[in-house]
């Protein structure tokens, strides 16, 4: 039933808990910023317009959005949800319909639960719609009023709350959606009556109330959902939720992961089925893992990795920036950075591509069937030729041909003596 909605993403908050100059809504869950969550579900709702409130102090907010069709708007003075919300209406002066509420810092909402509460709300004719939820300790989340029919008659903030009001375990989410009239009309009402001096979004629904106007609610049953964070500990809470969403996902598509509460999967990774991830393993986003591989544990795999079919990473094994093609491994203790690995290579344990002369990344490139002895050390820029080998502690820092065997410190062609 979901039509004519628009919707304005609040992302304007300083983030002072978080006690760091990086802007809270860029501030990464899983390997990139909370605020592409919120992004992807205008996007997943399809959604008509969207307007994001930011901080002018924030440019790097508004670069972030630029590959997006979101528009940003400047909240220039910190005055409240009320006032952000009031500057992204002339961005919407043509728009007829509902507007949903979102928050750059609330990223664990799923498409679910806003296409139950945005259809609820359509279907009701309502005015208001909230998003609320019930929680055995509500501390820090402003209180849902009802009156005597339980109706919702307004929403308090715990810090403008009496001891009653506290008790109250059904809580606002900050999520809601408006009829946009009845929005741009009540917006004009609310003052700053709150010990902050700030204009509280809140208070629009008392107003609403007032005014006989229809609000409704739909409950989210995880409240994880919901979760706004504002400190470095919410954050790691919500990454925890976001891991053990991915990591599901991936084993429903056909992955094994032996303990999944010890290996952490990036958003963006992509895993091929009947791999095995074994714990400890870290897998960054922007790494691609082919069908059939055996990883960790106590692997990292980070950006630009890209293994092929039937690859074996074993125990302390990292690899970035490289591509290691079928029927390879590396089963122990090795650095493979920049590296290029043919079909059926063996790389033994302590081998080093030494990719950074101090100035540039080089690359290292492994022929086909190469035997790469242990505590190898390739000195990139270097080549190893097809079914070529190394012998072990060399350092290799010139081309091997194909076929030829190297050794010593620097590697030079093993010559056999004759008898």
């Amino acid at each position: 039933m979901k039509k004519n909605v628009a919707c304005v993403i609040l992302a304007a908050g300083k983030g002072e808990r978080m006690k760091s100059a990086i802007p809270k809504v860029l501030h990464e869950i899983c390997g990139r910023p909370m605020l592409s969550y919120c992004l992807d579900l205008v996007k997943e709702l399809k959604i008509v317009q969207t307007i994001a409130v930011i901080n002018q102090k924030h440019a790097e907010v508004k670069q972030f959005l630029k590959p997006s069709r979101v528009k940003p708007v400047f909240q220039k003075n910190p005055l409240g949800t009320a006032d952000a919300v009031k500057q992204a209406l002339p961005l919407l002066n043509s728009f007829k319909g509902d507007i949903l509420i979102l928050y750059g810092d609330i990223p664990l909402l799923t498409k679910e639960t806003i296409n139950k509460l945005l259809n609820f709300h359509q279907k009701n004719n309502a005015d208001a719609t909230l998003l609320t939820s019930v929680i055995a300790k509500p501390h820090g989340y402003g209180r849902i009023l009802r009156d005597n029919y339980c109706t919702i008659r307004g929403i308090i903030e715990e810090k403008d709350a009496n001891e009653f009001q506290k008790s109250i375990k059904e809580v606002n989410t900050g999520i809601i959606v408006f009829k946009k009239e009845k929005l741009a009309q009540v917006l004009k009402l609310i003052k700053p009556n709150n010990r902050k001096k700030e204009y509280y979004l809140t208070d629009a629904i008392a107003l609403l109330y007032k005014n006989s106007a229809l609000i409704e609610s739909v409950k989210v049953e995880d409240f994880s959902e919901a979760m706004g964070i504002n400190s470095r500990v919410e954050l790691s809470k919500a990454n925890q939720v976001m891991r053990k969403r991915l990591n599901e996902r991936m084993m429903k598509e056909g992955v094994t992961l032996l303990d999944p509460d010890s290996i952490f999967i990036d958003y963006g990774a992509k895993i091929g089925a009947d791999t095995v991830i074994y714990p400890f393993t870290v897998i960054e986003n922007d790494v691609k893992i082919g069908k059939r591989c055996s990883i960790g544990p106590f692997a990292h795999l980070r950006k630009g990795t890209r293994l092929k079919d039937d690859i074996l990473v074993g125990n302390f094994v990292e690899t970035v920036r490289s591509t290691i093609a079928e029927k390879s491994f590396a089963k122990h203790f090795c650095y493979i950075g920049d590296a290029k690995l043919g079909r059926a290579v063996n790389i033994g344990a302590g081998t080093v591509t030494a990719n950074f002369d101090g100035k540039r990344k080089n690359i290292s490139s492994i022929g086909g069937h190469a035997f790469i002895g242990s505590d190898s050390v390739l000195v990139a820029p270097v080549k190893v030729g097809r079914h070529a080998v190394t012998g072990a502690g060399s350092v290799v820092t010139k081309n091997v041909a194909d076929g030829a065997t190297v050794v010593g410190v620097p590697a030079k062609p093993f010559k056999t003596t004759k008898r």
